[in-house]
């Protein structure tokens, strides 16, 4: 996320949240506050807040927020890797054929108007999600899962025909097309959150584009955001079925991009939490209050094969593989990012699925080396590349984004690139969070700078944004071998034989393809006041949650 978030599409460039339940004992540092009677906290975030729709959002920021004011059938824990049910009363009862769930809902769940939270809510809104109308990038977690989903996004049935369906106010019965084994994952993600049919209807166009203009169900509800502004907070919702547990009264947000203003901030104890990166880490290291912690997600140079309704220079093989090799990793970590990040010549993640069977993760199925730092390769292949191209040099635009942490990587890439590869200019384009998604889902780029998180610890996560047909799919990847075998992969029981399909199709997409270029697995750095207790920061899927936080 949606990589993901969702899975997730990360935002930031450099660095991400991680850990779970972090604390700490130094002295320095941390603003939070039980001022007056109430218990405040202070974050930091370092790009804008795009949107509040749970049907739209596909980056880390709004997912982060999301997950704080609304709720749907399961909410993560505060222990990594475990889910408890929320709006649902607990499991559901599963047909034989493990397609049919039913859920008893809780009746005391309500919105923040009052309103109460029914069956109705998630029919909608899932109806919502899948339907064309929308235009919900991220409605691929609903591919040959949710029956008629993939006719549904493809225009050949009414949304109506989702499998989901309002038994009565408090009974939702799902029907998938195939049994699969993260469902518990997909129903903690915002994008299967219930919706207020008739606040949403009300709203129009205008609905999550404020905090006037979107309705909450869950811990908080969000206040003081115009749709732009770069601070804005979380307030205690009062009509919360589990308002009890909530300890905070409020967290405020602030955006900041520069690092060392955000050192500041927190050495001053104006914010409590500093995502750092770069120098910065060794000014602070053996510091308590820093941490770090491997996430599962992957940053990689995404490679767009179509711009304007022409192709790019990118639709060539030989030019794809060119910069595959002409890239090293390991200087990227060690000098540019400096943090505990890992240079990744892969795409799925290490450590986040294991074969139930062996006990071996992903990566030891289909290794750590599916591509390489080879100058004279890239070399060779770049030259193959102009001659079918029939040109003696090319120009690509590299996109990213406008944090102090995005631009050091995306200039380093600069000089990668055009070092190893004469003949290359690379010219960068840095460009605020909200804009960025923006250009990158309009395909208006040549090389976009983008990480991807898990939404769930499954590598199909991962290999399904480069599906044919993914809205996340903007450099318009086609193979009908990758295809097939995602699909495959979907409707395979066995779950050793499932991952072997998915380690196959990784093999397509970046060794025979080389359609996407990784870079490295990110390892979240940063300062959390040891003032904090019981925030709940995650690897896998929405980043951040704050039902169980407090200040001591």
């Amino acid at each position: 996320m949606k990589g993901l978030k969702r899975g997730l599409l990360l935002g930031i460039a450099a660095v991400a949240l991680a850990a779970c339940g972090s604390q700490s004992n130094s002295n320095n540092g941390g603003g939070a506050s039980d001022t007056e009677g109430k218990q405040v906290l202070k974050w930091s975030e370092s790009s804008e807040l795009p949107t509040m729709d749970t049907s739209l959002t596909e980056d880390s920021v709004s997912s982060s927020i999301l997950v704080n004011t609304s709720e749907g059938l399961y909410r993560k824990t505060l222990k990594q890797g475990e889910y408890e049910p929320a709006i649902a009363t607990g499991d559901p009862e599963i047909s034989d054929d493990g397609k049919v769930y039913t859920f008893k809902l809780r009746e005391d769940a309500k919105w923040s108007n009052g309103d109460p939270v029914t069956a109705k809510d998630f029919v909608y809104a899932w109806q919502r999600f899948v339907d064309p109308k929308t235009g919900a990038s991220m409605n691929f977690l609903m591919t040959d899962l949710v029956k008629n989903a993939n006719e549904i996004m493809a225009g050949e049935l009414p949304k109506e025909e989702l499998g989901v369906k309002a038994i009565d106010d408090h009974t939702l019965e799902v029907t998938f097309e195939n049994a699969f084994p993260y469902w518990k994952e997909l129903f903690a993600m915002t994008s299967f959150a219930p919706l207020n049919q008739k606040f949403v209807e009300e709203k129009g166009d205008k609905y999550g584009t404020t905090s006037d203009n979107t309705l909450y169900n869950g811990p908080f509800i969000l206040d003081d955001w115009d749709g732009t502004g770069l601070e804005w907070k979380l307030v205690k919702n009062d009509k919360y079925w589990d308002k009890d547990t909530v300890k905070l009264d409020e967290v405020d947000y602030n955006v900041v991009k520069e690092t060392n203003t955000i050192m500041n901030l927190f050495q001053s104890g104006e914010v409590d939490y500093a995502p750092i990166s770069g120098e910065y880490v060794q000014q602070v290291e053996g510091d308590p209050q820093l941490h770090t912690l491997p996430q599962a997600s992957v940053f990689h140079l995404n490679m767009n094969y179509e711009r304007d309704g022409k192709a790019t220079p990118l639709a060539n093989a030989h030019i794809r593989k060119a910069i595959n090799a002409a890239i090293d990793r390991e200087s990227m970590v060690k000098d540019v990012l400096k943090t505990a990040s890992i240079p990744a010549n892969y795409f799925v993640p290490k450590d986040m699925t294991k074969d139930e069977k062996t006990g071996k993760d992903f990566r030891e199925i289909n290794g750590e080396n599916m591509v390489k730092f080879d100058p004279k390769l890239a070399q060779e292949e770049f030259k193959k590349g102009l001659a079918e191209l029939g040109q003696d040099s090319i120009q690509l635009e590299l996109l990213g984004y406008d944090t102090d942490a995005a631009k050091s990587s995306l200039e380093f890439l600069q000089g990668q690139l055009q070092q190893n590869l004469p003949g290359l200019s690379i010219q960068i384009t840095s460009v605020p969070f909200k804009n960025g998604l923006t250009k990158q889902n309009n395909g208006d780029y040549d090389l976009a700078l983008r990480g991807w998180g898990a939404d769930f610890a499954d590598p199909v996560n991962f290999m399904s944004i480069y599906q044919e047909g993914n809205p996340q799919n903007n450099g318009k990847y086609e193979s009908q071998k990758f295809n097939d075998l995602i699909k495959q992969a979907q409707q395979e029981t066995d779950a050793s034989k499932r991952l072997d399909i998915l380690a196959e199709a990784e093999k397509t997409l970046v060794e025979e393809d080389s359609a996407v270029a990784p870079l490295y697995q990110a390892t979240a750095t940063y300062l959390l006041s040891d003032r904090v207790e019981n925030v709940g920061l995650y690897p896998v899927g929405d980043k951040v949650q704050f039902k169980w936080a407090s200040v001591k």
